[in-house]
């Protein structure tokens, strides 16, 4: 992975199961020094028993990251422990499938302020960061949710949606500081997330006739896009929303 021009590089990676965890290994392979945080700590302690990560230099944060205060503190954190901060992996997200009719305040309320709110604190406390050291680059994970209106998706389509202009805003804003922010968007993928949905009668046979590639995406697939986003062969690569999703926004 030398090519990548990633090795040395310190990185926060915001979320550690599913996604997240598969971008922690993929960094750490790489050759990056990394932290990674969580809002459950066996989620954590997990991570740190994680055989691929045996020989990674880790380190951990439990914390809130639904409120401004605990991302400023994370990432002031990883900051100190790090040395500095070039990079910065937000895959913190939820998903509650309802019609909208049936969609409750607290659900809607509970998956904007994960989704969203998260992803805005988090790039907002980097930005301040990385705009004054120099640069970075961030990577937020968007969904096909935000391009296609998926039935019994509302409050997760709307936060995708949401952040797709966030990350734009972000990287205009700071682009001259030379901090990059784009987003990977991936089509389903076989996460935690996403497992027992698939796993119902007929619906990942139902997933896969949707994908011109004909299969789902795996986290590998993802883990790709991230670390070429957050390398230096994309440091001209900005506002990008990049489709990890096996052509499924094409039809």
């Amino acid at each position: 992975m030398g090519w990548l021009g990633l090795e040395g590089r310190r990185a926060l990676v915001f979320g550690a199961g599913g996604l997240g965890v598969a971008c922690a290994r993929g960094l750490a392979e790489a050759g990056v020094r990394l932290a990674v945080v969580d809002m459950d700590e066996a989620k954590l302690k997990a991570l740190r028993d994680d055989p691929a990560l045996a020989d990674a230099d880790v380190r951990v944060f439990p914390a809130d990251v639904t409120t401004s205060e605990a991302c400023d503190e994370v990432i002031a954190a990883a900051f100190g422990e790090l040395g500095g901060l070039d990079v910065l992996v937000h895959a913190v997200g939820t998903n509650d499938r309802r019609p909208v009719v049936d969609t409750p305040d607290e659900v809607w309320e509970r998956i904007l302020t994960l989704n969203l709110s998260s992803a805005f604190y988090a790039g907002r406390a980097a930005g301040r960061l990385m705009r004054g050291t120099g640069g970075g680059s961030m990577v937020f994970f968007s969904s096909v949710s935000s391009r296609l209106a998926h039935k019994h998706h509302a409050p997760y389509a709307a936060t995708k949606g949401g952040l797709d202009q966030l990350v734009k805003v972000m990287a205009r804003e700071w682009a001259a500081d030379g901090v990059t922010v784009n987003a990977v968007a991936p089509g389903y993928t076989e996460t935690e997330l996403t497992r027992a949905y698939l796993d119902r009668p007929g619906m990942r046979e139902e997933m896969v006739g949707l994908v011109p590639a004909g299969r789902l995406g795996t986290p590998e697939d993802v883990v790709g896009a991230v670390l070429y986003l957050v390398s230096q062969r994309a440091s001209f690569v900005t506002g990008q929303v990049l489709y990890v999703d096996g052509g499924r926004t094409l039809v």
